[in-house]
């Protein structure tokens, strides 16, 4: 596996469909990209068919000439697998290959993603693919990295993948009694007593065990990424110093990316936020992203440069914004600026989505010439942003199986989703300007002083042990309601909740009351902590919580619970933990942010913050460079106080001093002078 992979330059580009067009348009596209100052293109994602029309037969020759093309044209090759979109010939040939939906019914051929991972026919088709793309181009000059398949995702529920569920059930419990006991058969008396009675858990099927329906998910996930990893290994051992990606989608709920990311040389992801969307929720998504693999730096794959056409609301991207997402994209770690897609198709289902060349094509259109003014902008910039770190003093903790756990449980409210409660601490940090690390529980904490783990109710075997080293040593560690309750099989800690969290904590947490939206109680901080004093608002759930060593910084202030703990601190080793029993609004968790990073000396770069609307991220460079991205999101010139000393704006070249004027949608990258 390479290491922190890097570029020659930063990648500007996209994906470039050349089989939807004759062939003659191909060297007009070459001359387009050259003056949109494009220096790279993925090819050929949805290909397979035009290269292997039958299992016998590969008609490689057409994307020879346009490999020839893109490099005669200084444009590197972000070389697809082809093996996202699967032919129909190898359906009809092969039928077992046809995905079987939640449903239980086997879905004819069309779509996308419609290949069960644990085919062998598909596993052997999509490898002997790759084996002749990597042995054809080993040596092309254009090949800059490979990009395996395209946005993996879709489960299957047939035959082949029940018969190979039962076999990594027995990997990984070993027997029979041991997937009983894991999943708690014995309640409604579902006790399995032969291995066939296991099926894959369809709609019309065994739905009612958290156990069973965490696990299926964890073993498409594995299935799933058993497929990239195939393909990655023929890749690696004919061009083991080519790097391999493949776009993930950000916060994806079917599958695990933390072990997605193990196995991919640079983490690649699709960014498609709606218009109007939050820059925070942006930005969660890209540092997501970017945590992955150990803050390394990251592609931005795909984005669209104009509009979507698969929202409800196709709108278009206002004049400014392509370059503030983009540049916001490279604030949070990206590398890489580059479209979905190049050329918009003449038909199919995606003529109305976006793309650098519209449907005149030519040069002219208002789009087309943004993308070259930000490609001859990205130019300038040279390597001197390559590789640079996000320097975080604060991990916010995501974990995939607990997200799968929360949303199976049945209770405690419908309204308690894993996502917004992670993004709600995420904005409050980003509102302040402090950079970030999103991470797994199994994650490294120590370069950290602040970690945060909302609802942590599933606690998986070493991650209470690495939190309580973590705060023993002198960390923060923060926890919400709801957490600690379960362990990797969603069975319930006994002896009381917040179960192996407890001893940390300090605290006992009896009972769990659920608050309808109609609904609030109150927390009450009867001495200051930071900014918070008085009333605030809580929602949502509301832990009864008892001290165990614990102190209350704030109790409830209604309810027949009045004056028990609302938020907890508890001195542990050489640390604090923190407990937060209920959910609190957006400005009063600010203000709790603010004061849990005041306490450690924690806080932006941005002199008194940044001021609204203004988005600050530091990247430190190879050489130990800081750059300091700030972007206005406001409509607005803003006007913002810097650090002291003397900068350099590296897209305009000028001197800057005690203060900025950024426009609106503008973009700064200081640099000390």
């Amino acid at each position: 596996m390479r290491k922190d992979v890097m570029f020659p330059a930063i990648l500007h580009g996209g994906d470039y469909n050349p089989e939807q067009w004759p062939e003659e348009i191909w060297a007009e596209d070459v001359r387009l990209m050259r003056e949109a100052h494009v220096n790279v293109a993925t090819v050929p994602v949805f290909g397979w068919v035009s290269l292997q029309p039958d299992e016998d037969t590969f008609t490689f020759e057409w994307l020879d000439r346009v490999l020839d093309k893109l490099h005669a044209g200084g444009i590197y090759a972000c070389l697809a697998t082809a093996t996202a979109s699967v032919p129909a010939w190898l359906d009809q040939k092969y039928p077992d290959v046809l995905v079987v939906g939640a449903d239980g019914r086997k879905r004819k051929h069309g779509n996308r993603h419609t290949f069960c991972p644990n085919s062998p026919n598909f596993r052997r088709l999509s490898t002997g693919l790759s084996r002749r793309l990597a042995e054809r181009y080993r040596d092309h000059p254009a090949l800059l990295v490979w990009h395996v398949s395209n946005e993996y995702g879709t489960y299957c529920y047939c035959d082949q993948c029940a018969a190979a569920f039962r076999e990594w059930l027995k990997a990984r419990y070993g027997s029979l009694e041991q997937v009983n006991d894991r999943w708690t058969t014995r309640f409604w008396g579902h006790t399995y007593t032969d291995w066939s009675q296991i099926e894959t858990p369809t709609s019309n099927g065994e739905r009612s065990m958290q156990g069973l329906l965490i696990d299926y998910d964890r073993f498409q996930s594995d299935s799933i990424l058993n497929c990239f990893r195939a393909e990655a290994a023929v890749l690696r051992g004919v061009t083991p110093n080519v790097p391999i990606t493949t776009n993930l989608m950000g916060p994806f709920k079917p599958l695990d990316y933390h072990k997605w990311a193990a196995e991919m040389d640079v983490v690649s992801w699709d960014s498609y936020p709606p218009r109007g969307a939050d820059p925070a929720g942006i930005a969660f998504n890209h540092d997501l992203m970017r945590g992955l693999k150990e803050g390394q730096p990251f592609m931005l794959m795909e984005q669209t440069p104009s509009q979507q056409n698969w929202q409800a609301y196709n709108s278009l991207k206002r004049p400014g914004v392509m370059r503030l997402w983009s540049y916001q994209a490279m604030a949070h770690g990206a590398d890489t600026v580059m479209y979905f897609q190049w050329r918009r198709s003449r038909g199919a289902q995606e003529k109305y989505h976006g793309a650098v060349v519209e449907h005149v094509g030519t040069s002219q259109p208002r789009v087309f010439q943004e993308v070259a003014a930000l490609g001859k902008e990205l130019e300038t910039l040279g390597t001197r942003t390559l590789g640079g770190r996000v320097p975080a003093q604060v991990a916010l903790l995501f974990d995939w199986d607990n997200w799968w756990a929360i949303e199976y449980s049945s209770g405690p409210s419908v309204d308690l989703k894993y996502v917004p409660q992670c993004a709600a601490w995420y904005k409050a940090l980003h509102a302040l300007g402090i950079p970030v690390e999103i991470v797994s529980p199994l994650a490294d904490l120590s370069p950290y002083q602040i970690v945060i783990a909302p609802v942590l109710y599933m606690v998986k075997p070493g991650v209470a042990e690495r939190l309580e080293a973590f705060v023993q040593a002198g960390g923060a560690f923060v926890t919400t309601f709801f957490s600690g309750l379960v362990d990797e099989n969603d069975r319930v800690y006994l002896g009381g909740y917040p179960g192996p969290l407890r001893r940390m904590l300090g605290i006992w947490a009896e009972e769990i009351d659920v608050l309808s939206p109609q609904e609030s109680n109150e927390v009450i901080f009867a001495e200051p902590f930071g900014n918070l004093r008085g009333s605030h608002a809580a929602r949502l759930l509301c832990d009864r919580v008892h001290l165990e060593g614990a102190r209350a910084l704030a109790t409830y202030g209604r309810d027949f619970y009045q004056g028990e703990p609302a938020l907890t601190v508890n001195q542990f080793g050489q640390g604090r933990a923190y407990y937060l029993a209920t959910a609190l609004e957006g400005g009063a968790l600010t203000e709790l942010v603010r004061a849990l990073c005041d306490e450690r000396g924690i806080a932006s770069p941005l002199p008194g913050g940044p001021m609204p609307g203004v988005e600050v991220m530091p990247r430190v460079s190879p050489s130990g460079e800081t750059l300091l991205y700030l972007l206005n999101h406001a409509q607005t010139t803003v006007t913002q106080a810097l650090p002291e000393g003397e900068y350099q704006d590296l897209l305009s070249g000028q001197a800057v001093q005690g203060h900025a004027d950024i426009p609106p949608r503008g973009v700064l990258i200081l640099v000390p002078a």
